[in-house]
């Protein structure tokens, strides 16, 4: 057993050393994760989001700490489910479709038969997109066929490697094995790089620790954070469907969660250093310093109740940029 802990504390990530990559590359990935968050945003389901409830991403985390996986794996998860299963309801929503011509043509239905299916295996596909997590990172620790049935079994679960593998399989045919996808912890990490060669001097290894730490409590209280910011949005505590439905884009945008956990992690950390690094946000990626400061505030709310950010930004004696929140109407 000790040599197992010893191995597995061998295999903990030791964090991300920053300073070390050439100024070009920053660049290019800069550019790449930016323009892949515009296209996913772009090309954004209308059931983005309905898979990241905080019982199932606090099932995830604690599996994957279970599991001795890197910060990374357990983001990576969450995102691999939910494009996972977003992708099983539009099926079953076009099977519904097919089923309505079948009945008028007096042909039986397999709509209902998807979606049983979907809850029968919900902890299955959960465990192999795990999986399929653990193995991007291939110099961490991987999860593989033995330590999953091991799990599955505790849970009275009698599935086989053979359908073990199998359900990683489905998990991969069903996103095209497109499932190396960029996480919000990506562009935190590349944030910090540019802070960094732009001349911010913060301290590189706490704040990246405490940007882990706000990220998994954006990730757990993600619907009452998102609410808070929407209400501060439309300046109405009571938003219509219509509202909200226009506002999945900003839930969804990778960039704007990005900054914002480095704004609040800052304000926390360094707040005299706060509005620069604010303003040194909002020249990289264009995003208003009015909306980064409402997203430290929202998060800091539910943190400690705290409404010193938005106060603090209106003692500057700077006139905020116009909101990249627009107005819903």
């Amino acid at each position: 057993m000790g040599s197992q802990v010893q191995a597995a504390s061998r295999c903990r990530d030791p964090g991300p050393i920053f300073g070390e990559i050439a100024p070009e590359i920053i660049e290019d990935t800069l550019i790449r994760l930016a323009t892949e968050n515009e296209q996913y945003l772009s090309e954004l389901s209308d059931q983005a989001g309905c898979f990241k409830e905080t019982q199932i991403v606090e099932f995830i985390f604690l599996l994957s700490e279970k599991w001795h996986l890197d910060q990374s794996a357990r983001y990576q998860a969450v995102e691999l489910l939910e494009r996972f299963l977003i992708k099983q309801v539009e099926q079953i929503c076009q099977s519904s479709e097919e089923n309505v011509k079948s009945r008028e043509q007096g042909q039986g239905s397999s709509g209902s038969s998807l979606k049983d299916q979907i809850y029968d295996t919900f902890v299955l596909r959960l465990v192999s997109c795990i999986q399929l997590a653990s193995k991007l990172s291939l110099h961490y620790n991987i999860v593989n066929s033995d330590t999953a049935l091991k799990f599955l079994q505790s849970l009275k679960y009698s599935y086989t490697k053979q359908e073990l593998l199998e359900s990683e399989l489905a998990v991969l045919k069903t996103l095209r094995f497109q499932i190396n996808v960029s996480t919000p912890l990506a562009y935190v990490e590349l944030l910090l790089e540019v802070l960094g060669h732009n001349g911010c001097l913060l301290p590189a290894k706490p704040l990246h620790q405490m940007c882990m730490q706000l990220l998994d409590f954006s990730y757990l209280t993600r619907d009452t954070i998102y609410d808070t910011l929407l209400k501060i949005a439309i300046e109405n505590s009571t938003p219509s469907k219509l509202q909200v439905a226009k506002f999945l884009t900003v839930k969804e945008d990778f960039m704007l969660l990005a900054v914002g956990i480095i704004s609040t992690s800052v304000f926390i950390l360094n707040p005299g250093q706060w509005k620069q690094v604010v303003e040194h946000l909002n020249c990289i990626t264009g995003i208003t310093s009015q909306s980064i400061l409402e997203f430290s505030y929202a998060v800091l709310k539910h943190i400690a109740g705290s409404t010193t950010p938005k106060q603090r930004y209106r003692n500057c004696g700077t006139n905020a940029p116009e909101n990249r929140i627009m107005p819903l109407t």
